[in-house]
């Protein structure tokens, strides 16, 4: 057998006998196996393809069906390996159902995000996730309102009541009614911190949050001072003093080492009245049932967010 100079030669037999043609077979017939080598040596002898050509691999058709189309010699295709999907995010791919056409778009956070920019008074404090210190004197209603307004935002919120943190201490509490001293002192200073450390925790995963202590305007280091130092510089504090004929109403009203003398009450009012002209927001609820002084406080806040106070 031979072939033009240049021509290829076919690569080795992987069966059969080596020089073997397919002379036996009708023109017509079908190719008798898939060996390519083969194939190309008996279409060079029988004259199929003129001398030096380049068969094709096989076609499923007879080769009587037409001409061979030219193309170079090469080994049968290797089938291409199975590749996984391609992810949303591929540039090339199309993507699944259900996801953004947008290569690096988030899915959607399980809760609404925090509105920074303020918003007018008469609609509140509307999404912004802040932190607020109520303050007040004993019989003001702070836990109170201050439970209703978080409960009730559309934005997650916490309650945290200084008194409640306080009482955590159940051997050994130190009863402020049973006299001021080192170990009462020393449990109101780690009952703030622990809240300061809660409000500061709950903010930093976009959790509202709102604290209740009868904060003195004559302590602003101890009271105001350090709260900000707990919480942090963007904390707001709205007042809520009713009058102290309301106070004592309220007062009576309660039970346990909560309920304080009328003595107590008056002289925490008198000391609380300081409070006006110190440019903090300031609430007098003696009127107010607790859903009406909810929203007066969201207001309230809402201005603060638009015009911080300083102090």
């Amino acid at each position: 057998m031979q072939h033009a100079v240049g021509a290829p030669l076919p690569p080795p037999h992987g069966s059969g006998q080596p020089g073997r043609s397919w002379a036996g077979q009708p023109a017509a017939a079908p190719w008798p196996g898939p060996d390519p080598a083969a194939a190309a040596a008996a279409a060079h002898e029988h004259g199929a393809v003129p001398p030096g050509a380049p068969v094709p691999p096989p076609p499923p058709a007879p080769p009587g069906a037409g001409p061979a189309p030219k193309a170079p010699l090469a080994p049968p295709p290797v089938p291409p390996s199975v590749s996984p999907p391609p992810s949303p995010s591929h540039n090339g791919g199309a993507p699944a159902p259900g996801w953004s056409q947008q290569p690096d778009a988030a899915p959607p956070s399980d809760g609404p995000a925090p509105v920074t920019a303020p918003v007018p008074p008469e609609q509140g404090t509307g999404a912004t996730t802040l932190a607020v210190l109520l303050i007040g004197p004993a019989g003001a209603g702070k836990t109170t309102v201050a439970r209703y307004w978080a409960a009730r935002r559309r934005v997650p919120t916490a309650h945290v009541s200084l008194d409640d943190v306080r009482e955590w201490v159940r051997s050994g509490f130190a009863d402020p009614q049973s006299g001021w001293n080192e170990h009462s002192e020393t449990q109101y200073r780690l009952a703030r911190r622990t809240c300061g450390f809660a409000a500061r925790n709950f903010l930093a995963n976009g959790i509202s949050c709102i604290l209740d202590d009868a904060v003195f305007p004559d302590r602003p280091v101890v009271g105001l001072g350090g709260w900000k130092r707990h919480v942090g510089p963007g904390l707001l504090p709205v007042v809520l003093l009713p009058g102290l004929d309301v106070v004592l109403e309220r007062n009576a009203a309660r039970s346990g080492n909560r309920r304080l003398s009328d003595e107590e009450v008056a002289s925490i009012h008198g000391r609380m009245a300081g409070w006006y002209g110190s440019g903090l927001p300031i609430i007098d609820n003696s009127k107010y049932d607790v859903p009406t002084t909810a929203r007066v406080l969201d207001e309230a806040l809402a201005r603060a967010i638009a015009s911080p106070p300083s102090f």
